[in-house]
């Protein structure tokens, strides 16, 4: 069996909006639904339209999900750390490039002290995100 982590990040009311550009970052299937949808008794006109639900599905097998909280006074964060081989290279270097638009770069993405490159960045959306690629094999 295998056990797969699937990162659950709860906005303060732009979920749509950071959602969609994580699915531009990784590509992929976006599915959201609204409180409305899902709760059409049980949320207030000011939160019908936030997202109850999102999930990010990539072909390369990300799964990244989130939500508005429901009191958009409320925060809520995480950091999510994508490793990979030194064969991903390119691809990691794209996601990298992508979450640090309109971010803020902590650690640049270059050579570490234990032969892996690694990166840390907090993207436009304030989520913090640690990048690994693996230096390669002896």
């Amino acid at each position: 069996m295998t056990v797969i982590l699937n990162p659950y990040i709860g906005f303060n009311g732009n979920a749509k909006e950071a959602m969609e550009f994580y699915k531009n970052v990784f590509g992929g299937e976006l599915t959201m639904s609204t409180f409305k949808e899902g709760m059409p008794t049980g949320s207030t006109p000011e939160q019908e339209n936030l997202i109850m639900q999102a999930m990010l599905k990539t072909d390369n097998g990300l799964t990244l999900m989130g939500s508005d909280a429901m009191d958009t006074k409320s925060e809520s964060r995480i950091s999510i750390s994508l490793s990979s081989g030194s064969d991903d290279e390119e691809v990691m270097k794209g996601y990298w490039e992508k979450l640090s638009e309109g971010g803020k770069v902590n650690q640049p993405l270059e050579k570490a002290p234990w032969g892996d490159t690694f990166g840390m960045v907090t993207d436009k959306f304030g989520v913090d995100w640690m990048v690994n690629i693996e230096g390669a094999k002896a």
